[in-house]
């Protein structure tokens, strides 16, 4: 049984989900600021959320500010899946934007508007067009399992003695 995942536009422009080539794991999702005149960001420095203006119709991302970029899309997501966001490599290489919490989880039951969580890492102001690859996406499926507590620790599997860089450099 093939799988779908169906999607809404919530604007017209919105662009569709789509895999980059035939052998790309997640596919490719855009901004949509076609009919926006503002957008959210989280200042630290003021330590609140304010909204901004767009800027020659751009997003416009300042060092270490969190900012929500509208998809012009809600998924439909099967029941017993979620939708699993992960940053574009060449965007945070090239421009030093990546998903603030490093992975963004869409739960099945989640039916509003996809935004997609950004910060700007770099030193220099960043720019989001409209219909500029923002992150990549996947459907994933949930595992059903049960929480068991034990008494005893668990017995070490392997030679492994600790974490936070104990395999080597």
């Amino acid at each position: 049984m093939k799988l779908s995942l169906k999607y809404y536009k919530t604007h017209p422009s919105a662009k569709e989900p789509v895999f980059a080539t035939r052998g790309s794991a997640c596919f490719d999702l855009y901004a949509c600021l076609d009919g926006l005149e503002r957008y959210k960001v989280h200042q630290d420095t003021l330590d609140k959320e304010i909204e901004r203006p767009l800027k020659n119709g751009s997003i416009q991302i300042f060092n270490m500010e969190r900012v929500l970029i509208p998809t012009g899309l809600i998924l439909d997501i099967p029941v017993g899946h979620s939708v699993r966001l992960h940053s574009r490599s060449g965007l945070v290489w090239e421009q030093g934007l990546y998903l603030t919490n490093c992975e963004g989880v869409i739960d099945w039951d989640y039916v509003e508007p996809l935004y997609v969580m950004m910060t700007n890492i770099s030193q220099s102001p960043k720019s989001i067009n409209n219909g500029n690859r923002i992150c990549q996406a996947e459907l994933v499926e949930k595992i059903h399992y049960d929480f068991i507590e034990v008494k005893k620790p668990p017995n070490q599997k392997t030679e492994r003695n600790g974490g936070f860089g104990s395999t080597g450099k």
